[in-house]
């Protein structure tokens, strides 16, 4: 079956940033993950040195098991924050970008209503964030036996899932902001600050007596919350994930169809 060109020319367009990002998470995974062989002498003695506080912070019980240090080095901080920008990029190039650029009009003068314009732009855009997303658990598949560590696949892709899940959830807020605000850099201040708020939300519920009741109102609960590197699969809490941006992505639309871009 052949995709509709709109989603070549997106793939076109961005072809750069798309082979970019890529890149640079499968270089971000080698080095984390290749380094556990020669991290794991002093994993101990680093360990120590940070505080119940900063361990906490980044959600990490450990240093010392392969399911610590993945956590620590990969899913816990900064694989999520790589994977989330990548889509929100993504997803503000979908409809702001042409809108900005005066090239809006021009391309739904074709005979293609704004739904399947609004799909094929998010079909683009979401398949590479699925892809980019879905790169460290990839590549773990090859390092992880490589390295020698001693963690089952499932529990190493369970958690692989999640980070895909995750990067579904706010890629499709960004793109319900996106497809009502027309503009870049709302979508980038407005998805950002909702994924660094809920992060420390997911944080402070573990750190603070009383805020337990914050990771429920955080998508980094139903991600790593679950320590899916220690415990596997957690079906309801991914779906959660899902759901929320398939709603978000279907009200984008629907929205964008009824809002008025000068046309």
């Amino acid at each position: 079956m052949l995709l509709p060109p709109l989603v070549h020319k997106s793939w076109r367009d961005d072809r750069r940033a798309i082979l970019g990002w890529a890149a640079g998470v499968t270089l971000f995974t080698l080095i984390y993950g290749g380094f556990y062989s020669q991290f794991k002498g002093a994993a101990e003695l680093k360990q120590q040195a940070l505080s119940k506080g900063m361990l906490d912070f980044f959600g990490v019980t450990d240093l010392v098991s392969p399911a610590g240090y993945l956590q620590a080095s990969i899913f816990s901080l900064l694989g999520p924050l790589l994977t989330l920008f990548c889509a929100i990029t993504l997803m503000a190039r979908t409809i702001p970008r042409p809108e900005e650029d005066g090239g809006m009009e021009l391309l739904l003068t074709v005979p293609l209503s704004r739904t399947r314009f609004a799909w094929q732009r998010l079909a683009a855009a979401g398949a590479v964030a699925t892809g980019v997303s879905a790169l460290p658990g990839i590549v773990l598949l090859i390092v992880v036996p490589v390295t020698g560590m001693d963690i089952a696949m499932s529990y190493v892709t369970a958690a692989s899932a999640g980070l895909v899940a995750l990067t579904w959830c706010f890629g499709g807020i960004a793109f319900l902001v996106g497809a009502v605000s027309g503009r870049r850099a709302t979508v980038l201040a407005v998805t950002g600050a909702l994924a660094a708020a809920t992060y420390m939300a997911h944080v402070i519920s573990g750190m603070a007596g009383g805020w337990h009741w914050l990771r429920w109102i955080s998508p980094f609960h139903y991600f790593i919350g679950t320590d899916p590197l220690h415990t596997g699969w957690h079906p309801a809490h991914l779906s959660a994930l899902v759901a929320v941006g398939v709603g978000a992505t279907i009200a984008g639309v629907i929205l964008f169809d009824r809002r008025d871009v000068g046309v």
